[in-house]
């Protein structure tokens, strides 16, 4: 084998390893407010109200439905995943801030990481209540089944 073809072998292996592990990439993302500490920081109880704080912060990610608007979340999350695996979350800002009925600011809360919650999965289809059927005879079930005047005769109406 001449020394021209073991180096285009050898590029040609390193070209389908190159494109092979571009897939397997770490990812890094962001969802949600841009977070800035200083401008958090800056909202007080008894000092600011709606108007300050959206001047402030901006518009809240949303905000509460039970209590007519009167809590409002400011929500950003940094992910990070392996190629297409799911992403895992490795960074986590939640602002809270409540109003009085005034539109006063009653009180201000910042969580992170730890209100994270993992929630199991029944399992891989959803349990429905009725009749177990394979996926043949519902395709040929009415096959034959008109009777007159159309009214067939079935499991739950054996009259038709």
């Amino acid at each position: 084998m001449s020394k021209a073809n073991e180096a285009r072998r050898i590029a040609g292996s390193f070209l389908v390893l190159a494109v092979a592990l571009g897939g397997c990439a770490r990812v890094k993302d962001h969802k949600g407010y841009v977070v800035d500490s200083q401008l958090i920081n800056a909202i007080a109880p008894g000092v600011d109200n709606k108007d300050s704080v959206v001047k402030t912060l901006g518009r809240p990610s949303f905000m509460s439905e039970f209590d007519g608007g009167g809590t409002w979340y400011y929500f950003a999350r940094e992910t990070t995943s392996f190629g297409f695996g799911m992403p895992k979350p490795v960074g986590q800002t939640l602002l809270t801030v409540r109003f009085a009925q005034t539109g006063d600011v009653s009180s201000v809360q910042k969580t992170g990481l730890e209100t994270i919650r993992h929630v199991n999965l029944y399992g891989p289809t959803t349990p429905t209540l009725g009749r177990n059927r394979s996926f043949f005879t519902e395709l040929f079930g009415n096959i034959g089944a008109g009777g007159p005047g159309g009214k067939a005769p079935t499991t739950d109406n054996p009259d038709g």
